[in-house]
């Protein structure tokens, strides 16, 4: 009898950590902005776009210098790819984040610490918690915002944040770069957004490499 209850208490205990986070379908728009006032014009306002399914997310990131950047990964396999067009064609470099962890993450881990702080804010008419963060390269602790019922884990960065960043920063070679939520829609997106279009050729990344820098093999070479 006492295995059973101890049994029950584990399933229980586990079916609540499952159910800490809402599940979220739908699109995030975070507007990006670089902190020094001085360097906005060589870098102007800037957007991400994030949609799910809850199980796969697309990320859009648009630079002046690269045009459209798209990641593409599934939260479950933890395999991701990067879709890339150059003047030697489309690309999908596939990562698998199990055998290679990504490097972003593994410098949030390891510089950024972020601790829970009383107190509440309103973005986008919905109630944030505060986070208190420290950084490095920050001569001063920062304020991030999160919502605590959803994950963070459709954004590629701060595994460890308790709920869905919805304010937060990053530091950069160029400066602190701020993101906030601006747009929250909740509904089912098309499924081929999550999808490699046919065009796209499916490489390592090592395989890009070699592709970039005219190092490939040609079919009767390798033989």
């Amino acid at each position: 009898m006492k295995f059973i209850l101890s049994l029950f208490s584990v399933l229980l205990a586990t079916n609540l950590i499952a159910q800490k986070h809402k599940p979220f379908t739908g699109k995030l728009v975070y507007k990006i902005e670089i902190r020094d006032t001085n360097m906005r014009q060589f870098y102007p306002e800037n957007r991400m776009i994030v949609y799910t399914n809850d199980t796969i997310t697309r990320i859009e990131n648009f630079t002046e210098q690269l045009g459209k950047q798209v990641v593409i990964r599934h939260l479950e396999l933890n395999k991701s790819y990067t879709l890339i067009n150059t003047p030697k064609g489309d690309f999908a470099i596939k990562v698998d984040h199990n055998k290679a962890p990504d490097e972003t993450d593994s410098i949030a881990k390891k510089t950024y610490t972020l601790d829970k702080k009383c107190g509440k804010e309103k973005i986008l008419e919905m109630k944030a918690k505060k986070l208190i963060v420290e950084h490095p390269d920050l001569e001063e602790s920062e304020q991030y915002l999160y919502l605590k019922s959803y994950s963070n884990s459709y954004l590629n960065n701060f595994e460890d944040s308790p709920g869905l960043l919805v304010k937060y920063s990053i530091a950069s070679p160029d400066g602190q770069l701020d993101y906030e939520l601006i747009e929250f829609k909740e509904y089912l997106p098309e499924r081929d957004l999550f999808g490699i279009p046919d065009n796209y050729r499916r490489v390592t990344i090592d395989e890009f490499v070699a592709i970039m820098t005219n190092q490939e093999l040609n079919p009767e070479e390798g033989n």
